[in-house]
């Protein structure tokens, strides 16, 4: 992977940590951090080593601010990349666990990212809006459309429409988010997070993650329930090695051994 500017990418174990790197400016996304962000979660992606990505924000204020605007009036103007804003938003075809660590601000498109990731676990003085109507613009980096999925019709217009800000506290609340860790705890409640996914199989996770969201296109629960195994990653651990040393591992009362096929 090429040298970054804008981002930093860490990897310990089977966890990658993409960090937006620009705390002086909120970590808000230029042209050209989009296609440093498209570079990471493409390494991630075909890493088989790396099993959960964690993406979080430089400094204590911000996740990220949404898109650089100074940047954008300055005419600064480059194509997304090919999985759209930041490199994730159009990326559906990840089944690895991506976990968003929110750790301030995240605004626009920072709440966009946010909302693109499978777990969202968030430090107390986090808080989420939509704010493009008051710049004179529209989310459209899939917010409008994830928004009403994961906290309903009447929630995501009330927060699209007022441009209001809502806390962790009040995203726990509505099932945005998955944990709000105390002061100084985010990175540890993010690391539980991690360990305990890494627990599982490779296989029965992305199985998992891709049953859930394919499960989101099927018109109801019974075709949803007839058409889940032939998705591809729930067909692949029915015949998985691992799916046969889960049952020898428990059956000898030992931790299993897991080979990611």
């Amino acid at each position: 992977m090429p040298a970054m500017d804008f981002i930093t990418v860490e990897r310990h174990g089977g966890v990658t940590t993409v960090t937006l790197n620009r705390p002086q400016a909120m970590n808000s996304i230029t042209p050209d951090m989009h296609h440093e962000l498209q570079a990471a979660f493409d390494d991630f992606a075909t890493d088989d080593g790396q099993r959960v990505c964690v993406v979080t924000g430089a400094g204590e204020k911000a996740f990220c601010a949404g898109s650089d605007l100074k940047a954008m009036a300055a005419g600064q103007v480059r194509p997304y990349p090919k999985n759209g804003y930041a490199g994730l938003i159009e990326r559906f075809d990840l089944a690895k666990p991506v976990i968003a660590a929110v750790n301030g601000l995240a605004l626009g498109g920072g709440f966009e990212l946010a909302l693109a990731c499978d777990l969202i676990i968030a430090a107390e003085t986090a808080s989420f809006g939509l704010p493009e109507p008051l710049v004179g613009t529209v989310a459209l980096g899939g917010g409008l459309h994830r928004l009403q999925r994961q906290i309903g019709l009447k929630q995501a217009m009330g927060l699209a429409l007022s441009s209001r800000r809502i806390s962790a506290a009040d995203g726990l609340r509505l099932g945005l988010v998955n944990e709000v860790a105390a002061p100084g705890e985010l990175a540890a409640a993010t690391e539980r997070w991690c360990e305990d996914i890494l627990k599982g199989a490779p296989l029965a996770v992305a199985a998992s993650k891709q049953t859930i969201m394919r499960s989101l296109d099927e018109p109801d629960l019974a075709t949803a329930l007839q058409n889940q195994a032939t998705y591809p990653y729930f067909a692949a651990q029915a015949a998985s090695e691992d799916r046969a040393e889960g049952a020898q591992a428990f059956a000898e009362k030992r931790p299993p051994a897991w080979k990611g096929r």
